[in-house]
């Protein structure tokens, strides 16, 4: 099944789906700054576009192009920001 996602007023949207390993979901950021809470462990790969991650316990920004990724730990929360719209994969392990 796939699901819809909408956070943010709408500027954050995903698609969200199962695989073997675990949920996944697809989606857009709009220009902006946001604020996310984790549940589980989570890896985000920026497929298009760019972001700054600030992720827990960092007191720096971090750069993110298209073909990096990153990863933060299950109940925690991290920032990222964007100046234009950036697709990503988010996988939650």
């Amino acid at each position: 099944m796939i699901t819809e996602n909408q956070y943010f007023d709408g500027n954050v949207k995903s698609l969200g789906y199962e695989t073997a390993e675990g949920k996944s979901t697809v989606g857009i950021i709009n220009p902006g700054e946001y604020t996310f809470g984790t549940d589980q462990k989570e890896i985000m790969l920026v497929i298009e576009g760019k972001l700054e991650a600030l992720l827990p316990d960092a007191n720096e920004w971090q750069s993110i192009k298209a073909g990096d990724k990153f990863e933060v730990p299950a109940n925690s929360s991290f920032k990222v920001k964007t100046t234009i719209q950036t697709a990503y994969l988010c996988q939650y392990r």
